[in-house]
């Protein structure tokens, strides 16, 4: 990758948690995890806090050659006509949110390589007029109830034959870390589905022309298996690549 072509934005909500110091500190394990993949890569990485706004996060991510927006809070349901009140609801950035919708509806309009990671799935089906599922219950995709390095779980996802993702990761079917109450309900303009889980919910999306690519789960944690988070980065590579 040319050194014209090699800044990697990696987005999170927030960059502050001090409420919850045990949810802070796995974040940034993750997020770590990311950043020293890309890097690994040939990525220059900035790494950006939502909650600096709309216009400071655009501004900053207006050079950036491929943006990964990562996990976090629920979205606020004003954003896709949600109610309040819903089970399991957590606290809301609103801030934040609306600067992640206008990153990814940038990146469809300009034709920006984007990952989206769990919250980052939700952000790229709201930003196209997308609804949630707002509370999934008891189900396979969450550990509930447990300290938070034991709230992912593992469960199979089964990936549309001639996707993306699936030629990505080499199989139909991927077995996947996962940890969110949430998930696509009504999809988003010009997205597509391309792998559930076997209880049929959304767990990967595709947009139909822009190079954007979404998965419910974490690749970049540490029990995912091996070279799931190198191959989703290296799409986001070799799109910049083909489009230089």
């Amino acid at each position: 990758m040319s050194e014209a072509l090699r800044t990697l934005a990696v987005v999170e909500a927030t960059r502050f948690r001090g409420h919850d110091p045990a949810y802070h500190a796995y974040v940034q394990i993750l997020v770590g995890r990311v950043i020293a993949g890309a890097q690994e890569q040939g990525w220059t990485v900035v790494r950006l806090a939502a909650d600096q706004g709309a216009e400071a996060l655009l501004a900053r991510t207006e050079r950036a050659d491929g943006v990964v927006i990562v996990g976090g809070e629920d979205i606020a349901p004003r954003f896709y006509g949600g109610a309040q009140g819903y089970p399991g609801e957590s606290r809301h950035l609103e801030v934040a949110d609306e600067a992640q919708l206008r990153l990814a509806r940038r990146a469809v309009e300009r034709g920006i390589p984007l990952l989206g990671i769990c919250r980052g799935l939700q952000i790229v089906n709201v930003a196209l007029g997308g609804t949630l599922v707002q509370d999934l219950g008891e189900s396979v995709h969450v550990n509930r109830g447990v300290p938070i390095p034991e709230v992912l779980t593992t469960h199979p996802v089964l990936l549309e034959p001639g996707s993306r993702v699936e030629a990505l990761l080499g199989a139909t079917v991927a077995d996947v870390r996962s940890a969110h109450h949430q998930a696509v309900d009504a999809l988003g303009a010009g997205l597509v589905v391309t792998g559930r889980a076997p209880d049929g919910h959304i767990e990967a999306i595709e947009h139909e022309s822009a190079p954007v690519l979404a998965v419910q789960w974490h690749p970049e944690d540490p029990a995912a298996p091996a070279g799931q988070l190198d191959a989703l980065l290296g799409a986001l590579r070799l799109r910049v690549a083909a489009a230089a």
